[in-house]
């Protein structure tokens, strides 16, 4: 994890902010809030962090040749966005209905971009086939021992920048992000409760720890576009159960208000899925905690969202 902290510094990554919401807190009843502010990463999410360390792993040996990956969108432009780092060509496999902010993020950044179907299966075969016919090479999304170390640097962070924080609420997809935070605190912080949150319409990751064997959804619906993955990664659900105290989940609704309190209340905008910690925070979910952080995510939300939910407002 310390290897990947300063291969990540090296090549241009932030150490975003862990910031206090005390506005927040004080609505929540509580002693403190913490922001880690992954929307402020380069690419806007926290996916540069994973996708540089695992390009920067793989890039001495690809002697030319480029990557390819597969993504709703934030992992696409942080992918995008390390292999232009490296001079490397990259192919970016996103779903049909994908945020169109998102997309052109990723063409902006050198990328080329193919759809496949809705769901991450479709993505995912898809990218494999283009790398097999190309001989380049798949830069995972989660489910990859390089990436989750990169993730884990958001951990470390905490630890270091909010080293009084009772509880850590981390959004899950596909669990790379979770189970890194989950495993870098274990070493630093064991005594601090890691949550994970997902949408009721995505959860796949509380089904599958309860049932203790991996459970897929065929199709996820959530607003949150980030966390439609169909199942947790191998790996992932390996850590995240050894690790996770618990998974919440939250409704569309109730991320709808927590990105709206983010905007009015911190100044930070968020998209859906980087919000669901603070969800279910409102929603009291996260049991005895009195100074929590919560780990939002991104900030790459979609225009005609942002806009409808105001309007709502």
């Amino acid at each position: 994890m310390r290897e990947a902290h300063l291969a990540f510094s090296a090549g241009g990554g932030l150490r975003t902010p862990t910031l206090s919401a005390p506005g927040l807190a004080a609505q929540l009843h509580l002693d403190a809030l913490y922001l880690k502010a992954e929307c402020l990463q380069v690419t806007g999410s926290f996916k540069f962090r994973g996708a540089f360390t695992k390009v920067h792993r793989v890039a001495p040996a690809l002697n030319g040749r480029g990557v390819v990956t597969y993504s709703s969108g934030n992992h696409g432009q942080a992918v995008a966005a390390a292999a232009q780092r490296h001079g490397l060509a990259a192919v970016v496999v996103m779903p049909e209905d994908a945020v169109a902010e998102k997309v052109a993020g990723a063409m902006a950044l050198g990328a080329e971009v193919r759809f496949s179907g809705t769901t991450s299966v479709a993505r995912q075969v898809t990218a494999e086939a283009i790398a097999q016919e190309r001989d380049w090479v798949v830069i995972p999304p989660f489910d990859d021992p390089w990436v989750i170390a990169g993730q884990a640097t958001i951990g470390l962070e905490i630890a270091e920048d909010a080293p009084d924080t009772d509880a850590v609420l981390v959004p899950i997809g596909g669990g790379g992000m979770a189970s890194g935070i989950s495993l870098a605190l274990a070493q630093v912080r064991p005594h601090c409760p890691v949550f994970g949150v997902e949408p009721a319409g995505a959860d796949d990751a509380r089904r599958s720890l309860a049932a203790g064997e991996l459970v897929s959804l065929d199709h996820p619906d959530t607003v949150c576009d980030g966390l439609r993955t169909s199942r947790l990664g191998q790996l992932p659900f390996a850590i995240l159960c050894a690790h996770l105290r618990q998974v919440l989940s939250v409704s569309d609704q109730q991320v709808g208000q927590a990105v709206l309190r983010l905007l009015q209340e911190a100044k930070l905008v968020v998209e859906p899925s980087g919000a669901v910690g603070l969800a279910a925070l409102w929603a009291g979910l996260a049991g005895p905690t009195r100074r929590p952080t919560v780990v939002l995510s991104g900030g790459n939300i979609s225009g005609s969202y942002l806009s409808a939910l105001l309007a709502g407002a």
